[in-house]
């Protein structure tokens, strides 16, 4: 069976923040697990996981992301994991309620029919996005202490669109929470539909700050 991915990609300062340091610590130790492919900065939600029934994960993510509206969360640090299979160095990951709610939501109907990895069946997760992993071990010290000394990350974000990745890493399509709208491969990709989701975005998020100030002059 394929191997799929659910997940976040990010985009604007944040994706460019976090390339900036993946490639920062490639070149200054000469690492290179993120970077043998084009590094995507992103927040795996779910996989990799195997299933033969694609088109009801597609259905699936459709029907639990159009519950949700404006999913918040913050790049905020950096951690490590000291796996059995070598270390993973990433950015970590501040959840909103609604973003574990909706990684969870996900994770329960998948394990219905697909094989999922053992952090997938669990209701507490690790939120992140990594920085290094594969070949690290030997300098793990090393990079450490250097992002440990490096200005932490502290970027609000928000969770636009919901990606499914497929064989080679391509998409295979995205939910859009802006746009409440599935999106096949060439509309993922579009520039212009892309401008769309970012207007939406901030129409939504005006609304919310508007509500949020009437309420507290009226004090509801």
């Amino acid at each position: 069976m394929p191997p799929y991915l659910i997940e976040f990609r990010f985009q604007g300062y944040a994706r460019k923040y976090l390339k900036r340091s993946i490639f920062d610590v490639a070149r200054r130790f000469h690492v290179e697990g993120v970077t043998r492919r084009r590094p995507v900065p992103h927040i795996t939600l779910v996989g990799p996981f195997e299933t033969r029934e694609i088109k009801r994960v597609i259905m699936d993510v459709e029907s639990i992301a159009k519950k949700y509206n404006l999913v918040n969360f913050k790049l905020k640090g950096f951690g490590y994991f000291n796996n059995p299979g070598g270390k993973v160095i990433y950015a970590d990951i501040e959840p909103s309620k609604e973003l574990e709610e909706l990684r969870w939501e996900l994770s329960k109907r998948l394990m219905r029919y697909a094989r999922l990895k053992e952090w997938d069946t669990r209701e507490r997760f690790s939120f992140h996005a990594t920085i290094a992993f594969k070949d690290i071990d030997r300098k793990f010290s090393q990079i450490w202490s250097y992002l440990k000394h490096k200005e932490k990350p502290n970027i609000d974000q928000h969770l636009l669109r919901i990606t499914i990745i497929g064989k080679g890493g391509k998409i295979v399509c995205e939910y859009d929470l802006m746009l409440k709208k599935l999106l096949n491969r060439r509309e993922a990709l579009s520039g212009k539909v892309w401008k769309r989701t970012i207007f939406m975005f901030r129409v939504k998020l005006f609304r919310r700050r508007f509500l949020v100030a009437i309420r507290k002059i009226f004090g509801w």
